[in-house]
């Protein structure tokens, strides 16, 4: 955390490469076989655990009963909230909306830490960072519609899931905003340990009562080798390493709210990734969608 203070830039890198991670998680989902709050749970758990090993492999994290005297409470409730609700509300919100709904949804995330900074911290929320924020939300919703800003609108019957989206991004931001002091007193990669597995455990008790779905982890290699290897990946790179750098980052950037924003480049990211990769070619809309989003992150 010292080093991360000192120079900021590490910080805002550390951010920018858990957005990365964030951004390829798609990719490995499809091919992991397994889908919605199952592929949650299985994400989280393994993950988690693997948040936990890497803990316990440095002696200044290795305590982790240590938080637990003086936050114990406020942990657990950051856990369901962060990890626990979070991701049951980003999960269920696709059984209602589209795909390109519930992203542009849960891209508001950096504006509702900024909200909730103001809220939480009396951190000032500006103007331009407003007008930056609602730019890039459109550039993110040209570059998810393919400028058909139309398709957003959807049905009556999709305004609950844009709802649990929303929702979701708001218990998230709001979890990165009141965990920060926390993490500054024990560490990332501790706090991030113990809340992603603690709202791991809690997810798979909601996804086992109400989706009947118990996830058994001792089942994993009955699986094909692609899939285990995709899950695997999705566990520990867009789960484990992503979630420690880009929580412990944002708790050491100077301004969180500008930090957040890097966030509005995932979508650019994963367009990237899908030229790369899937040899996809871009739209004009989503060329143009590209540098309006990278205009205003640039700005911020």
């Amino acid at each position: 955390m010292s080093i991360w203070h000192k120079y900021s830039w590490i910080a805002y890198l550390a951010v920018f490469l858990g957005v990365c991670g964030h951004a390829s998680s798609e990719f490995f989902s499809v091919l992991s076989g397994f889908k919605g709050p199952e592929l949650s749970v299985w994400r989280f758990l393994l993950g988690g655990f693997g948040l936990i090993i890497l803990a316990l492999i440095f002696p200044n994290s290795r305590n982790l009963l240590e938080p637990f005297r003086e936050y114990g409470l406020k942990l657990i409730w950051l856990s369901v909230l962060g990890v626990s609700l979070g991701y049951l509300l980003f999960h269920w919100s696709l059984d209602f909306a589209t795909v390109p709904q519930v992203a542009t949804m849960v891209t508001t995330i950096p504006i509702f830490v900024g909200l909730a900074n103001l809220w939480l911290n009396k951190q000032p929320f500006s103007g331009a960072k407003i007008i930056s924020g609602i730019s890039a939300m459109i550039g993110v919703a040209l570059l998810l519609t393919d400028g058909y800003l139309a398709k957003l609108a959807g049905s009556r019957e999709s305004f609950i899931g844009v709802i649990m989206a929303m929702g979701c991004a708001a218990v998230v931001a709001t979890y990165t905003v009141v965990v920060r002091p926390i993490i500054g007193r024990y560490g990332a990669l501790r706090i991030t340990a113990i809340t992603m597995l603690t709202g791991a455990v809690g997810l798979w008790i909601v996804v086992g009562l109400f989706w009947k779905i118990w996830v058994n982890p001792a089942t994993l290699f009955s699986r094909t080798p692609g899939q285990i290897a995709s899950l695997l990946t999705l566990a520990f790179w867009n789960t484990t390493i992503t979630q420690f750098l880009w929580i412990g980052g944002l708790a050491a950037v100077p301004d969180i709210t500008r930090g957040s924003y890097l966030f509005f480049l995932k979508p650019v990211i994963a367009a990237c990734l899908a030229v790369v990769f899937l040899n996809q070619v871009l739209t004009t809309w989503q060329v143009l969608a590209i540098i309006v989003i990278c205009a205003c992150v640039t700005v911020e």
